[in-house]
């Protein structure tokens, strides 16, 4: 399912909620604990939880900015339309960073839930 900005609004899985330093943080706190996970992950050789741990670094790092604007996701891939329609279209943010996090939540959700993916190097 293909969602742009404007659909996870009308959609509801983007959600004005009151701007919050203190959501923000918390989420950047649960980024840097992922990160600890992935980098123990990948020195022990768990490439399965290697995946899930780094997509959530990115996703919590993404979703701190929203609670910063005063947003709230219902969907991880309207995180990421939420950064392009405010951080790339106006410059703010390399689209690179945004095309990385949508890569890798495929990934993650096919190490998951694909019975055929199996994790390599």
């Amino acid at each position: 399912m293909g969602f742009n900005y404007n659909d996870c609004i009308k959609e509801g899985l983007l959600r004005k909620i009151p701007p919050s330093k203190d959501k923000a943080l918390q989420s950047f706190k649960k980024a840097h604990e992922w990160l600890k996970e992935a980098e123990s992950s990948l020195a022990g050789g768990a490439l399965n939880s290697t995946i899930v741990a780094s997509y959530m670094v990115m996703f919590h790092a993404a979703r701190s900015i929203l609670f910063l604007d005063g947003f709230r996701e219902k969907s991880h891939a309207c995180v990421a339309r939420y950064l392009e329609e405010k951080y790339v279209k106006t410059s703010k943010l390399d689209k690179k960073w945004i095309e990385l996090l949508d890569h890798s939540r495929e990934v993650r959700h096919n190490d998951q839930y694909n019975l055929e993916f199996f994790s390599t190097k």
